[in-house]
Parts: C-alpha cells; sequence; structure tokens
C-alpha cells in the first residue's frame, strides 16, 4: 500500500510542480489552488508512505517520479526541448526509481 501511495504522491508532485510554474508567481487563481492541493496531497502521501519506507528510499522515488513527469509535460505540452540526450537521461532516472523499488 506505501508503494501505491507513494507514486501517486510521485505524480501529484509533478502536478503542484506544473501548477507552480502555471501560477506566474501565484498571481493566477486556478493554478494556485491546484498547486496549493498537490502540494498538500503530495506531501500527506509522501509521509504515509514514509512511516514504513526508508527515508532514503522513498524521498528518491517520489522525487523521481515528479521531475521525469514534470519534464515529460513540459516537453510534451510547455515548449521544452526534446532530445535523444535528454530522454535517455530520463530513462536513467526511471531505471533508478524501479532499481530502488526492486532492492526494496
Amino acid at each position: 500500500m506505501a508503494w501505491i501511495v507513494l507514486v501517486v504522491s510521485g505524480v501529484l508532485e509533478a502536478v503542484w510542480a506544473t501548477a507552480l510554474g502555471k501560477s506566474e508567481g501565484f498571481s493566477r487563481l486556478a493554478p494556485t489552488v491546484v498547486f496549493g492541493v498537490g502540494l498538500a496531497l503530495s506531501m500527506a502521501g509522501l509521509a504515509f508512505a514514509l512511516r514504513t519506507l526508508p527515508v532514503g528510499t522513498g524521498y528518491a522515488v517520489w522525487v523521481g517520479i515528479g521531475a521525469v513527469l514534470t519534464v515529460a509535460y513540459g516537453m510534451a505540452f510547455g515548449g521544452e526541448p526534446v532530445s535523444a540526450l535528454k530522454l535517455a537521461l530520463l530513462a536513467g532516472i526511471v531505471g533508478c526509481v524501479i532499481g530502488l523499488k526492486a532492492l526494496h
């Protein structure tokens, strides 16, 4: 259960990070609300997962999921440049997250 909550929390990290960028310094209401709700739920899920998972592993997985999804969203919808090297590096992060899960 902790792993499922951790993955969902990692997805929510990408949601709040993306909403933060779209909030334009908290001057736009809808993205600011999405940021606040996403942040609160993401942190609550991380806290729940860390009750049973090691802090280092849980945090690394949470950050890895959030980082990869945030960059992927930026490349797909935000005009962030795509390159083979960037995709390979993101695949490396995904591989590391899977490796941390496999070792636990």
